[in-house]
């Protein structure tokens, strides 16, 4: 059976291509852009298509010869009236190319809320999603989720990031709303089996896990299975939805345009009131604290196959060296340091950058930066790294994103996505010499009006400290690495 992997940049889908391969399944993956696959573990064993939902010329080569496909599309990160509204269109098109196809199925992962609520524009929005692609004569098998707990995801990392955070938590009125956690690892069985359904009929299925808690419940059962002291609780009469989301995103990962759209879905109730998929019924599902547990094992063995911030991106910038920007003024800052370290020691120090490693050299001015980027609605630090030393083309570190990475090549380029006057990236690049090699970094600023002017010469002082250490630590980084290699060759 071959199937159509929609979204398979995506935090649900990265991880649902694997587990088909090992069920046996032909796959093929439809993305945007085929590059950020380069270097998943998996990209070998399936076929990628580029194609997108919003360009319908581009679906039908990528549904040709596929028996059944699951849709994991979502504008989420738009402005409210933006994705619905893409999501919508997203929706028609594939729905019309599924039935010019002749696919057997399609399956949709959706969100739970009652059909009786008024929905947030979120909810409401995945599941006129799920209206549309049944509109059309292809046998649809809606999924319909909460919050869903695992490593990386979105939920899951407010949850975190909020109750690690505030020993003390002011409760407004959402963490009184109920919710029916489910751990992602179920998610993906779910999806991988009902892809075999072969009735055509249209199918709605809630699902969610065994327990059914408040938010306030979930942050006290993450806080028992952190090992942290249980969270006083303030009740808080006042309630704002926009300072909610604020707050969210100033303590958490989530940008405020995120954490908005989230804080009003919040504040329906999200529980299981439809049948669930034949063998899935809560009841038989990992109970909440033991997806927490799964979760923060992932992390700390730094085993996170795909993050929520990977997924959610805005559209790349050029290159700095497309054509795009020939003729605009760009400013660099390029450090060469010469080492006797290998290309390929020296491309493990890089490849480190962020996270946890931070920035080799005055890491307190990277946090301040950070910390003002939250402030102004940037992403600020708190994305972190999926992986402490791998990179893959596509995924965020901090408030970079990787544009390219090319281990063989020695190269890896950053592009910038806290909040700047212009549009900025990071990068190196490694040479082999008869020594050893040589590293090139080069900060790019391609500035916005005078403003972006002015921003870029009154940071060079700051630049010329910052970034002439940063090359030479990442280049001792390696060298020492090298050293302690040949000291213990086993």
């Amino acid at each position: 059976m071959k199937v159509l992997v929609t979204g398979a940049t995506g935090y649900i889908g990265g991880r649902l291509v694997p587990r088909l391969l090992d069920s046996g399944f032909e796959v093929r993956c439809m993305t945007r852009d085929p590059d950020q696959l380069t270097l998943d573990p998996w990209r070998d064993r399936v076929e990628v298509v580029a194609a997108d939902a919003l360009a319908p010329e581009t679906l039908e080569a990528a549904l040709a010869g596929c028996d059944a496909a699951f849709y994991l599309i979502h504008a989420m990160g738009r402005s409210e009236g933006e994705f619905a509204e893409l999501d919508r269109e997203a929706a028609g098109n594939f729905a019309s190319a599924a039935e010019r196809s002749g696919l057997s199925r399609i399956v949709y992962l959706g969100g739970l809320g009652s059909d009786t609520d008024i929905l947030s524009a979120h909810l409401a929005s995945r599941q006129e999603v799920g209206e549309i692609l049944a509109s059309g004569t292809t046998p649809v098998t809606e999924l319909r989720a909460a919050v869903i707990i695992g490593s990386g995801s979105m939920s899951f990392e407010m949850i975190r990031h909020l109750t690690e955070i505030l020993p003390v938590i002011m409760r407004p009125p959402w963490m009184r709303s109920r919710c029916q956690p489910i751990a992602v690892r179920n998610v993906l069985e779910i999806l991988v089996s009902v892809i075999n359904d072969q009735e055509p009929v249209d199918r709605i299925y809630d699902v969610g896990g065994p327990d059914i808690l408040t938010y306030e419940e979930l942050m006290q059962g993450y806080a028992r299975v952190a090992g942290l002291r249980k969270r006083i609780v303030i009740p808080l009469p006042i309630f704002s939805a926009r300072l909610s989301s604020l707050f969210v995103a100033l303590a958490t990962p989530l940008p405020s345009g995120i954490s908005s759209s989230l804080i009003d879905s919040l504040l329906n109730d999200v529980v299981v009131t439809h049948d669930s998929p034949p063998g899935f019924e809560p009841s038989t599902l990992f109970p909440y604290q033991e997806g927490v547990r799964r979760a923060l094992e992932r992390i700390s063995h730094a085993e996170v196959e795909t993050r929520w911030s990977d997924a959610v991106t805005t559209p790349a910038a050029p290159m700095p060296n497309d054509p795009a920007w020939s003729g605009a003024r760009m400013d660099v800052d390029r450090q060469a340091v010469s080492s006797v370290a290998s290309k390929a020691d020296l491309f493990w120090a890089v490849s480190r950058i962020g996270g946890d490693v931070g920035y080799y050299t005055m890491n307190w001015t990277w946090i301040i930066r950070g910390w003002f980027d939250q402030l102004i609605g940037g992403v600020g630090l708190r994305r972190g790294r999926r992986d402490p030393e791998e990179l893959r083309p596509g995924e965020a570190v901090d408030f970079f994103r990787v544009a390219e990475v090319d281990p063989e090549r020695g190269r890896l380029l950053l592009q910038a996505e806290m909040k700047v006057p212009g549009t900025a990236w990071l990068g190196w690049s490694i040479e082999e010499t008869p020594e050893g090699s040589r590293l090139t970094q080069s900060a790019r600023f391609v500035p916005r009006g005078i403003v972006g002017r002015l921003y870029w010469y009154s940071l060079l002082p700051f630049h010329a400290a910052i970034f002439k250490r940063m090359a030479r630590e990442i280049v001792r980084a390696a060298e020492q690495r090298g050293n302690e290699q040949k000291a213990d060759p086993g």
